[in-house]
């Protein structure tokens, strides 16, 4: 949502707005203006479950004192808007509410929280949801509450519009020839890494390669190359011919990733609506996933994706079949004029309804008609 934020926020100044952001305290951030965006910091942390951590008395008081048109809390479950949910009658201005998911909504420790979550929605004038078919959307459905908006994510045209500046498979010796498979995703034990490893060996392709891309992997490259079962992975990769590579990589880098890959693998266990897959309809790049969040819907939206079969745990979270997934990649990765045909496909819809251009004018609408 870090990444919604920032491109709405700018996107909006240079509509002629005037936005300010109230977020967590980062040790990087230098400036209080960013690209014309005001930026104000709250040393807080936790969520009403968890605890808070810090002085909320004083968020409160900022958003009690306050004298905004628009006032909009995005993601459940996190300190911003979970402070603000018992204040939102009192606080001035239109109150609109971006629940991202409510990823936690299985967990019985929440169940209070959104026992509660019922009544507080209804106080918002606006709720804006990802996916048409999800559990936050419909909790909502469920639970009669009304002035219910859909606004996807989507994917810079700054980025994806422009040519490639960095030759990736030679940065990591990847021959032209190879199917290159790309995986990008934090390493934060849910976004199906370890998943995409076993799916990768267990096909027949052939000089194929995985990427793995994505912040945290010190600790990714850890498991790999520490725990006993991934060692045997890497050792099968190598066996096999196959090539699997783990690294970070800059924003450019990644970019230039996703325009020069073959396919797209992720296998995540949970997510809302991922941003990710908005940038493979962009880089022109068709993706194989996992059915979380709206992942299904998006690959229906873009014609450029293939889902893997899924199950689902006791919390909600994805569980792909192995064994069957890596027969979906072998057909998938066979026919190459159809990978291409449908990265077209997904980068005409992109185009058409999901650069963060179009998707900055349909909040801007939703804005002005509050």
């Amino acid at each position: 949502m870090a990444e919604v934020v920032k491109q709405l926020s700018e996107r909006l100044i240079a509509m002629g707005h005037k936005v300010t952001v109230a977020t967590g305290t980062h040790p990087g951030r230098e400036n209080e203006i960013i690209n014309g965006v005001r930026i104000i910091s709250f040393p807080i942390t936790g969520n009403s479950v968890s605890g808070y951590q810090g002085n909320i008395k004083e968020y409160e008081d900022f958003l009690l004192n306050s004298n905004f048109d628009v006032v909009t809390f995005f993601a459940a479950q996190q300190w911003a808007t979970d402070i603000a949910l018992p204040l939102l009658e009192k606080i001035k201005g239109k109150k609109v509410f971006v629940p991202t998911g409510f990823s936690y909504f299985h967990n019985p420790a929440y169940s209070a929280y959104y026992e509660s979550m019922k009544t507080w929605m209804k106080h918002f004038d606006a709720n804006v949801f990802l996916a048409s078919n999800y559990q936050d959307i419909n909790f909502a459905k469920e639970n009669g509450i009304t002035k219910n908006h859909l606004i996807p994510n989507g994917a810079s045209e700054e980025e994806f519009d422009s040519p490639v500046k960095i030759n990736i498979r030679e940065k990591l010796n990847i021959t032209k020839d190879s199917f290159f498979i790309l995986h990008v995703g934090s390493f934060t034990g849910a976004k199906g890494q370890p998943e995409a490893i076993k799916i990768f060996l267990k096909t027949k392709i052939k000089d194929g390669v995985l990427f793995l891309s994505g912040y945290n992997n010190k600790q990714l490259n850890k498991l790999l190359f520490s725990h006993p079962r991934f060692m045997w992975l890497k050792l099968q990769a190598f066996l096999k011919g196959k090539k699997i590579i783990v690294t970070e990589l800059n924003r450019q880098e990644t970019v230039d990733a996703y325009k020069t890959a073959d396919l797209f693998l992720f296998p995540s266990n949970i997510e809302c609506s991922p941003i990710v897959l908005f940038e493979c309809m962009a880089a022109k790049l068709p993706f194989v996933s996992s059915e979380v969040g709206n992942t299904a819907e998006i690959a229906q939206w873009g014609g450029n994706g293939f889902i893997m079969p899924t199950e689902k745990d006791e919390i909600g979270w994805g569980k792909i079949k192995i064994k069957e997934s890596a027969k979906l990649l072998e057909e998938v990765c066979s026919n190459k004029n159809k990978l291409k045909k449908m990265g077209e496909n997904g980068y005409t819809a992109w185009k058409n309804k999901f650069t963060w251009k179009r998707i900055a004018e349909q909040y801007e609408k939703l804005y002005l008609s509050l």
